[in-house]
C-alpha cells in the first residue's frame, strides 16, 4: 500500500494475513508454557512461587505496554510497528531457547510480551479502520478463529512435545516460524505514514505502569499468597491511587496516552463492562477444570487437555459463523443466546462428583464454550462499532487493558473461593470424624473438601454469568457516533460556508 490504511480502498488483505499469522504465533506461544512449567522446575531448580513469574511476568508486562498502544498506533505505521513487535517477540523466543539459567529465561518471556503486547491491539485497529461497520461481525470472526485457536492446540501440542523433547523445543518450535514471519511483514508491509505531531507523556506512562502493573500483580498475588497477605492489599491499593491520578491527568491533557471519554459512549462501556464479566466467570473452567481432573479424577495432564479441546475448537471455528451473525442480526439476541449457554453449563459443572465421567465434562465444556463463541467476540464488536474513527487505537487498547485486568480478577477472585471453600469442607469433615484418623480417611477428606470448594466456586462463576446476561439486555445495536471535535468542525466549516450579510 502507499497510503495510510483507509476503508474507504480495498481493504489490505496481505498486512491482514500477515498481521494474523503473527498475532496467530505470539498467542499460542503464550499458552505453550503452561504445561510446560513442571520440567522447567526441575531442570532449572526453581519452585512452583519462582516458575509462576513465567506467567505472571508476561501478564505484567502486557498490561503496562498495551495502554501505550494507542500512542503507538497514532505515532507510528503498521509496517514500523509490526516489524518492532515481531522483531521482540523473535529475539525473545530465541533467548528463551537457549536460557540455561531462570532470571534469563524470565527475562527472554518479558520480552517476548513486549512484542505481543503491541500485536493484538494493532491488528484490532487495523481491522476497524480496513472495513465498513456491515462488514466488520465477519472479519472479527474470523480474527476470532485466530484468537481462539491458538489456545485450543496450545495445550495438547505442548503435551505432546514435552512428551517427546525438552521443554526448550517449545522455544526452538516458534523460532523459524516467528523469523519466517518478521522476514514476509519486512518485504511485504509497504503502507506509509504522515509525519504525525504527538509526544507520550512520561509522567502518564509510569502512572499508568505503576497502576496496571500493581492491580494485575496485586491479584495475581491474592491467588497463591492468599488475601491475608499485606503486600496483596498494598499493591493493589498502590495501583488503584496510581490509576486514579492516571485517569485525572489523562482528562487534562491535550493528547492523552489513553483516552477516557471513550467511555462516554454508552454501548462501548456497556460492552466493556460485560467483556469484564463474562472473563472473570469464564476463567473458571479453565483453571478448576484441569485440578479436577488430575487432582480428583486421577487423570493425567495430556488426558486433561484432550478433555479440553473439542470445546476449544468448537469455540474457534464457531467465531467465523457468529460474526456473520452479528452483521445480520447484532449482538443482543447472540449475547443472549451464548451467555444463557454459559449460565446453564457453569451451574451443571457445580455438581461435580467422583463418579462424574469424562465424556460429560467434555461435552459440557463444549457446549460452554460454544455458548462462549456467541459472546466475546460480537459485544467486543458492537462496542468498538459506537466509536468514532478517531477513537479505535483508545478503544482498542483500553479493551486489551480491561481483559488483561479482569483475567487476572477473575483469577485471584476463582482461586480464593476454592481455597476458602475447601478449608471450611475441610474443618467441618474433620470435626465429623469419631474415631482415630488414619491416612486414607485423610486423602479421602482432602479429596471431599477440594471437590466442595471447586463445586463452589463453579456456582459463583454461575452468578457472575447471570449479571453478564442481565445486563446484555440493554446492548442496542450500535453504529459509529460523531465525536464533538468532528460535530464542533462541521459547524465551523458550514459557517464559513454561509455568505456575508
Amino acid at each position: 500500500m502507499n497510503h495510510s490504511i483507509n476503508n474507504t480502498d480495498r481493504p489490505p488483505y496481505g498486512i491482514l494475513a500477515v498481521l494474523m499469522i503473527g498475532a496467530f504465533i505470539s498467542f499460542l506461544n503464550n499458552t505453550l508454557l503452561n504445561v510446560a512449567l513442571p520440567s522447567i522446575m526441575t531442570d532449572l531448580d526453581v519452585e512452583t512461587s519462582t516458575v509462576q513469574w513465567l506467567s505472571t511476568g508476561y501478564m505484567l508486562v502486557n498490561g503496562i505496554l498495551i495502554p501505550t498502544t494507542a500512542f503507538l498506533i497514532q505515532k507510528f505505521s503498521v509496517r514500523h510497528l509490526f516489524l518492532i513487535a515481531m522483531g521482540l517477540f523473535t529475539s525473545g523466543t530465541i533467548i528463551a531457547g537457549l536460557a540455561t539459567m531462570f532470571p534469563v529465561l524470565l527475562t527472554a518471556r518479558m520480552i517476548q510480551a513486549s512484542g505481543s503486547a503491541i500485536m493484538m491491539p494493532l491488528l484490532m485497529n487495523v481491522l476497524l479502520v480496513s472495513f465498513p461497520v456491515a462488514k466488520r461481525g465477519t472479519v472479527m470472526g474470523v480474527f476470532g478463529l485466530i484468537l481462539m485457536f491458538a489456545p485450543a492446540i496450545g495445550p495438547t501440542l505442548s503435551g505432546w512435545i514435552i512428551e517427546h523433547n525438552s521443554w526448550r523445543m517449545l522455544f526452538h518450535f516458534i523460532t523459524p516460524i516467528a523469523l519466517v514471519i518478521f522476514i514476509l511483514g519486512f518485504f511485504l508491509l509497504k503502507d506509509k505514514k504522515e509525519k504525525v505531531n504527538i509526544h507520550l507523556d512520561g509522567f502518564s506512562v509510569a502512572l499508568s505502569s505503576v497502576g496496571f502493573g500493581g492491580l494485575l500483580y496485586g491479584f495475581s498475588s491474592a491467588g497463591t499468597k492468599g488475601w491475608g497477605s499485606p503486600w496483596v492489599y498494598a499493591t493493589i491499593t498502590i495501583g488503584v491511587l496510581s490509576l486514579i491520578w492516571f485517569i485525572l491527568r489523562q482528562s487534562k491533557l491535550k493528547e492523552p496516552m489513553l483516552n477516557f471519554k471513550v467511555f462516554k459512549y454508552p454501548m462501548y462501556s456497556l460492552a466493556i463492562i460485560i467483556m469484564m464479566v463474562v472473563n472473570m466467570a469464564m476463567f473458571s473452567g479453565f483453571m478448576l477444570l484441569p485440578i479436577y481432573t488430575q487432582s480428583i479424577l486421577g487423570f493425567s495432564p495430556m488426558e486433561s487437555g484432550l478433555m479440553l479441546l473439542p470445546g476449544a475448537i468448537l469455540n474457534a471455528f464457531m467465531s467465523p459463523v457468529t460474526g456473520k451473525l452479528f452483521d445480520r442480526y447484532g449482538g443482543k439476541i447472540l449475547a443472549l443466546t451464548g451467555l444463557a449457554i454459559m449460565t446453564i453449563t457453569t451451574y451443571s459443572l457445580s455438581n461435580l462428583t467422583f463418579e462424574t465421567t469424562y465424556s460429560y465434562l467434555m461435552l459440557i465444556h463444549a457446549i460452554r464454550m460454544f455458548g462462549m463463541s456467541m459472546v466475546m467476540m460480537p459485544i467486543q464488536t458492537n462496542g468498538l462499532n459506537q466509536l468514532p474513527r478517531r477513537f479505535y487505537p483508545h478503544g482498542t487498547a483500553m479493551n486489551n487493558t480491561l481483559n488483561q485486568v479482569s483475567g487476572a480478577i477473575g483469577t485471584a477472585l476463582i482461586i480464593t473461593i476454592m481455597s476458602t471453600r475447601e478449608a471450611n469442607y475441610a474443618s467441618q469433615l474433620t470435626a465429623e470424624v469419631t474415631g482415630q484418623m488414619t491416612t486414607s480417611l485423610e486423602q479421602h477428606i482432602a479429596l471431599e473438601s477440594m471437590l466442595g470448594g471447586i463445586n463452589d466456586a463453579f456456582l459463583i462463576s454461575a452468578i457472575i454469568a447471570v449479571v453478564a446476561f442481565i445486563l446484555a439486555f440493554f446492548i442496542k445495536r450500535a453504529t459509529p457516533m460523531e465525536d464533538e471535535e468532528d460535530t464542533s468542525d462541521k459547524i465551523v466549516s458550514n459557517h464559513s460556508k454561509q455568505p456575508a450579510s
